[in-house]
């Protein structure tokens, strides 16, 4: 069975945007950026929320982002390659090949997903990712947690909810991010 895997951006004080609805206090490096790429090489569907999934449709809708160097090129070429499931009752359509709108995000069919997939998924988005996590369907939590402290904003993980979890591994790089990967406990 292929893993469900939480990625996400986090300030050290736990938001993944500010106050304003903004993550510009982000600056990728290339040493970051290669892994994310190669995280995102190694998965074949990603969850989405409307407003990540939004921020992420340019890496195929604005071929000047995949222009600007072979990194970026690169993560493009690694978004584009995986399938996309989108859960928003708001948004009219999709705007990227490949890509399954849906009105509800339901755990049976996201547990089936997990059991047939030939690689791992993604689930991306705070509301997403806390639906999956309540519905014990969250397999890893990777947090690339970066060196600023924001002061409010948006939670990274759910609040209300309690998670134990198991450090499985931490890599520091140079510009001060900590990239945690996490087992949820009980799982």
């Amino acid at each position: 069975m292929a893993k469900l895997i939480y990625v996400n951006n986090v300030s050290l004080d736990g938001y993944m945007e500010d106050e304003r609805g903004a993550f510009a206090w982000l600056p990728m490096d290339d040493e970051v950026f290669v892994v994310y790429t190669d995280l995102l090489r190694s998965v074949g569907t990603f969850l989405y929320g409307r407003r990540l999934y939004e921020a992420m449709a340019v890496w195929e809708t604005d071929a000047a982002l995949a222009a600007q160097s072979d990194l970026m090129s690169d993560f493009a070429s690694a978004w584009q390659a995986a399938r996309k499931v989108v859960y928003s009752t708001t948004l009219a359509a999709v705007s990227t090949a490949d890509t399954r709108l849906e009105r509800r995000f339901d755990p049976a069919e996201v547990h089936e997903l997990k059991a047939t997939a030939s690689s791992d998924l993604t689930v991306g988005g705070a509301h997403l990712a806390a639906q999956a996590l309540e519905a014990g369907l969250v397999d890893e939590c990777q947090l690339f947690v970066w060196p600023v402290v924001v002061g409010g904003g948006k939670p990274s993980l759910p609040t209300g909810m309690r998670v134990d979890l198991e450090l499985l591994d931490e890599r520091r790089f140079r510009n001060g991010v900590v990239h945690l990967r996490y087992r949820p406990l009980g799982q």
